[in-house]
């Protein structure tokens, strides 16, 4: 059996083959840099994680993706779970936390900003011309994971109908539900190998106290705690139930600073669940900003905890392991599908289309590293080469 393989006997506690200063650094990099949020952030752990260093295998990463998926920020949910395997629970906490940290800074300072002068930062023109170099990421992305784990006519029907399902918005969960289903049905019954090691005790759920609603920040925490538990499928998922809660409910944001706090955490390389950080600044300063980007977050990633824990037992269970083979060709389509639904925004003339082919060139064929990539795109964005 391939050393890469889903069956292959990895533990948690494997010897790491970098230190965690090095996979933190890997993080601070990936979240400084992670442009387009979603799968395109996605796209650079595979390149950075799997395919340049090898730190897991294509199909460990896409389980964490697919886990990722159910609850909360599936980049930052991600994160956690790379950090898990290499360095237990907390290199968990500390990649997800040094991932975000690069996005909560920045949206802190164009808060501030906004504050105080009612205006978006001169930034738009130079992220617009980064919509065809994110989408030439993801399909890199994409077809390169889907040369690894989509094998058989199968799993091909698995990951065109999730491509066809996430292109109509089909909620990225029943997606991945629906693949793990059919892979339980279309895979024979295998039986794998004992490893010979103990396995782990069940984690249960982390207890979460609620904070009393005696101080300002009290109640700005127990808000986006509660909001957390219930920030299915990730995305843009948040942002009507924050503005229901924000807008409509507390009246903490008016309905034009809300739609220009959507826009500022689209300028950051984090993902959309950033708009917490943005609220969270108006309301307290920075510690009410972390404080509201935690809170938001626990939910996911104490389930997170709970699933990187578990991630071993569950690959020694025959049933499980059909149902995470029927996941990988379903991530691989929702990752396609992602590039054609921001396409249709992000490609807006044959300079976009140009653009993008040889991006993906650049990334496909000659390997770039994205951050060159994407800097092109900025540069030609901000002279208004594309329109």
């Amino acid at each position: 059996m391939p050393p890469g393989h889903i069956g292959s006997r990895e533990r948690v506690r494997r010897p790491a083959p970098i230190s965690l200063g090095h996979l933190l650094a890997l993080f601070l990099k990936i979240g400084s840099v992670g442009f387009g949020g979603g799968m395109a952030v996605i796209a650079l752990m595979e390149r950075e994680l799997v395919a340049k260093r090898k730190l897991l295998s294509a199909e460990e990463f896409l389980h964490g993706v697919g886990f990722g998926q159910v609850l909360g920020a599936f980049s930052v949910n991600a994160a956690y779970f790379v950090g898990h395997r290499m360095y237990g629970a907390l290199g968990g906490l500390l990649s997800a936390a040094t991932f975000l940290a690069p996005s909560l800074v920045l949206v802190c300072a164009l808060a501030d900003f906004y504050f105080k002068y009612h205006a978006l930062p001169a930034l738009q023109e130079a992220v617009n011309g980064l919509g065809p170099v994110v989408i030439a990421l993801i399909l890199d992305a994409g077809f390169g994971l889907g040369r690894k784990v989509v094998r058989g006519p199968a799993a091909i029907l698995l990951a065109c109908a999730a491509l066809a399902a996430g292109a109509m918005m089909v909620n990225a969960v029943w997606i991945l539900l629906a693949g793990g289903i059919l892979g339980m049905l279309l895979n024979p019954r295998k039986k794998l190998p004992s490893s010979g090691n103990p396995l782990p005790p069940f984690v249960p759920l982390l207890h979460i106290p609620l904070m009393p609603q005696v101080t300002l920040l009290g109640s700005t925490a127990l808000i986006f705690l509660k909001i957390g538990f219930v920030f299915f499928g990730g995305g843009f998922v948040l942002v009507p139930v924050l503005h229901h809660h924000l807008v409509t409910q507390l009246g903490w944001l008016t309905p034009r600073e809300f739609l220009d706090g959507v826009a500022i955490s689209n300028l950051t390389p984090g993902p959309i669940a950033v708009l917490a950080t943005f609220a969270g600044y108006h309301i307290a300063g920075v510690t009410g900003a972390v404080l509201s980007t935690a809170a938001l977050m626990a939910p996911a990633l104490a389930f997170m905890w709970v699933m990187s824990s578990q991630y071993d037992r569950l690959r020694d269970d025959p049933t499980a392991m059909r149902f995470l083979e029927g996941v990988n060709p379903a991530i691989t389509g929702l990752i396609l599908s992602a590039a054609w639904l921001l396409g249709r925004s992000a490609i807006l003339s044959w300079r976009g289309f140009a653009l993008c082919g040889l991006s993906f060139l650049l990334l496909a064929r000659f390997r770039w590293h994205p951050a060159f990539v994407l800097f092109i795109g900025a540069v030609l964005g901000y002279f208004a080469v594309l329109p």
